[in-house]
């Protein structure tokens, strides 16, 4: 392509152009508002500035300890500040951040630390027993250097590591002098995504996507400066949607929660005043239907953000006739967390409660950062027919999609293909233009917000040694979305129960992936001897619900 006069003498340069971090936002809002509370943990509060230094600690810390660009830091805890704090810190030295899910069992976290060849582990006491199990369990767990996060709201266990975290921070320097990463396609972030196989992928997300996701979120929410923030989605899912960093854009207050349970979560709302909180559709069916006992007034309106799985509009109604107001979003672990939004029209004011539910339930049109969203034939990209009706697999382009999956450079080509990210979700495109899911070609099932691999599950099944064949399919749930069900054929003469596998299953997986439901019945198959899952889920759920089923 020839030059223009409008390419010459005009080159980029420290001045005109700065890498896209959200690492900014948290300068400008230490700066800014130093004062403002942005963590409240129990009867603990930290400034912005006070944050800021604390961050500052922490990456010079690091660094002292050899800690640099490109290596991986690994958190394992709850919804504390120093999980929160790491969202900045780890990143101000060009390192990246690994935040791990806390359901997953010894043997999923050793998997995690070997593969994303993790330097260091940061601990919270409460698990403290499964870290131990999987650094045992890790190839490279000699190496890992383990840090404990005391938290005076648990009754903390011995110590696993060779430090502390306050103790580590106090090595740091609070006035460290980071950069912004030369280049913002830099990784800042490590997420492990349960995938279609037993072995989860990485997934790498870049300063670039991070920094605009976070403004997307503010867009979408139409955050204005200092909302309440109430942590009740998980800091390991997705890092929290990007929502550490939205905080930071917006100069918000974090209220950590431990554990998500009815009656915080309602003092919070009552006592701290929180106007805005995430949370997959459990945590909004736990609230509607919590007991008049725990339930608190709502002097505000609270905005709730749901994903995961598609909200039943029965729950979105209850919620909303409590106070609450619902915006659904829509995503996956490859897209940062949410990137289609339900965004409401002027005229879906005159539709009743139940009708506004039913629609605000789709997955609605692109995030503001998100460049393309289409519905199309998986084989040829062709764009479905926008009828409501003719299925097809919702595709995404942008910058709010990842870098690709670390060290799986096949599955990242093969997530790519045509130059679009697929997502591996079937669903329909209506004639305003929204996509509503119907169904997912990966055989995933959402439970409380989890992703659990059938296959992963079936692995664990096909080892008992009484199991002949095994198929996990999703069945619905009023209180999970959805859970699994397992259905096996057993060996000749075996006469094991539903209670025995059960059992098995606990002992060898984590325990939200254990199937609740264990049917004994011969498998439908193809001619080619496939199993016919689609079939197989149909009849679960008419044996399991009856004719609520479907």
């Amino acid at each position: 392509m020839p030059n223009t006069i409008y390419d010459e003498n005009l080159e980029p340069g420290p001045a005109n152009f700065v890498p896209l971090s959200p690492l900014s936002f948290l300068n400008r809002t230490a700066s800014v508002y130093p004062r403002q509370i942005a963590l409240i943990h129990g009867d603990r509060r930290l400034d912005w500035a006070e944050v800021d230094q604390r961050c500052r600690r922490l990456a010079s810390a690091l660094s002292l300890r050899g800690i640099g660009r490109g290596d991986t830091v690994a958190f394992l805890a709850p919804n504390v500040p120093a999980m929160f704090e790491a969202h900045f810190g780890v990143p101000m030295l060009g390192a990246v951040l690994n935040a791990i899910n806390t359901r997953l069992d010894a043997a999923a976290i050793a998997f995690i630390l070997d593969h994303g060849e993790a330097r260091m582990l940061f601990v919270d006491p409460e698990l403290a027993a499964v870290a131990s199990e999987a650094i045992a369990q890790a190839q490279r767990g000699a190496d890992i250097v383990v840090v404990d996060i005391a938290d005076p709201a648990f009754e903390n266990s011995a110590p696993i590591g060779s430090i502390e975290y306050e103790a580590l921070l106090e090595e740091g320097d609070p006035e460290y002098a980071y950069s912004l990463p030369a280049n913002e396609w830099d990784a800042i972030s490590l997420n492990y995504t349960s995938g279609t196989t037993g072995d989860p992928k990485g997934v790498v997300y870049h300063h670039r996507g991070a920094y605009l996701n976070a403004v997307a979120n503010a867009m979408a929410w139409e955050l204005g400066q200092h909302p309440v923030y109430l942590w009740t989605l998980p800091l390991f899912h997705c890092n929290g949607w990007c929502f550490p960093w939205t905080l930071a854009a917006v100069a918000g207050t974090s209220i950590c929660l431990r554990a998500v349970r009815e009656e915080p979560i309602f003092a919070a709302l009552a006592e701290e005043g929180v106007t805005h909180f995430c949370g997959a559709p459990i945590v909004l069916n736990t609230l509607a239907n919590a007991p008049e006992s725990v339930r608190r007034p709502l002097s505000q309106t609270v905005q709730v953000m749901t994903a995961g799985a598609a909200p039943p509009a029965s729950v979105i109604q209850k919620m909303e006739a409590m106070g609450f107001a619902v915006t659904h979003v829509y995503g996956l672990t490859e897209t940062y967390g949410p990137c289609t939004l339900c965004a409401p029209q002027p005229e879906w004011r005159d539709l009743d409660a139940d009708a506004l539910a039913r629609t605000k339930s789709r997955q609605g049109v692109p995030y503001h950062m998100l460049a393309g969203l289409m519905v199309a034939d998986p084989e040829t990209l062709a764009p479905v027919a926008r009828d409501g009706e003719q299925m097809g697999e919702v595709f995404m382009r942008g910058n709010n999609v990842m870098k690709g999956y670390l060290k799986n450079p096949a599955s990242t080509r093969k997530a790519f293909e045509g130059g679009w990210f697929h997502s591996g979700d079937l669903a329909v495109w209506h004639p305003d233009g929204y996509i509503q899911i119907r169904d997912r070609s990966k055989d995933i099932i959402i439970s409380g917000g989890e992703n659990i691999s059938s296959i992963e599950v079936e692995d664990v099944l096909y080892r008992h040694p009484d199991v002949r064949e095994a198929a996990v399919v999703a069945v619905s749930d009023e209180k999970w979305g959805e859970t699994p069900c397992a259905v096996l054929t057993l060996a000749d003469g075996a006469t094991t129960s539903a209670e025995e596998i059960i059992a098995w299953c606990r002992d060898n997986m984590a325990r939200f992936k254990v199937p609740r439901h264990i049917l004994f019945a011969p498998l439908p198959k193809t001619s080619t001897g496939k199993i016919q899952k689609f079939v197989l889920r149909q009849q679960a759920e008419d044996l399991i619900h009856g004719t609520r089923g479907g």
